[in-house]
């Protein structure tokens, strides 16, 4: 029997999380099984298990992947030698509108994959997690010297519990819409950017 190589081994990982991006796509969290993401992949079910333990593992790696892109457009904003208050809460808006998956996964089912994930996987996602708080404190101490440690504290701990609701803000169900129209509440159509854009102005308002 051939053996596999050590590439094709260390590739199937991303292998794994790219075919549950592709079915969450289309399908909910709950709808997806680990039967259906070995259909997408080289792999048996049970090969799955060398590499993931449970279905929500694999959903913490594709948010953990989520998590580094944010954190390298973070990065790409940080390298910018300076930017008014406007001109940030744009480019940070536009930095979560290109992550609309993360923000589907965060808002409807992190607690459970939390929750059903090993401390090992959980920690190598808190690692990415952490590196975005480290960024999003090193763009504010650059672009808004006038900020004391707690003024950047505030920022970022309302900004990020924000956001965990933003997804579902902007993409309401036709259930979810109906009753709102017939309790006469009033939904306000917006987007990830222009809801982002609007709530860091807010939490910038009156700096340079």
């Amino acid at each position: 029997m051939s053996r596999v190589s050590r590439d094709v081994v260390e590739s199937r990982p991303d292998e794994i999380v790219e075919a549950c991006r592709q079915l969450y796509q289309n399908h909910t969290f709950h709808e997806i099984t680990l039967k259906d993401i070995s259909d997408r992949t080289s792999l048996s079910r049970p090969s799955i298990y060398n590499y993931f333990a449970t279905k929500e593992e694999i959903f913490l790696a594709l948010l953990k992947k989520e998590y580094g892109m944010w954190a390298d457009d973070l990065e790409a904003i940080l390298g910018s030698p300076s930017m008014d208050a406007s001109y940030f809460s744009q480019v940070m808006a536009a930095a979560l509108d290109r992550r609309h998956l993360m923000l589907r996964i965060q808002c409807m089912d992190l607690y459970e994959i939390e929750e059903h994930s090993g401390t090992g996987a959980l920690v190598d996602f808190k690692r990415t997690y952490g590196r975005v708080l480290d960024l999003l404190e090193s763009c504010l101490v650059k672009f808004f010297p006038q900020m004391d440690a707690q003024a950047r504290e505030r920022f970022i701990y309302t900004l990020l519990p924000f956001i965990y609701g933003l997804y579902a803000y902007v993409n309401p169900t036709r259930r979810q819409k109906a009753a709102m129209e017939e309790c006469g509440i009033r939904y306000r159509r917006s987007t990830v950017y222009e809801m982002a854009k609007d709530a860091i102005c807010a939490l910038t308002e009156g700096l340079a």
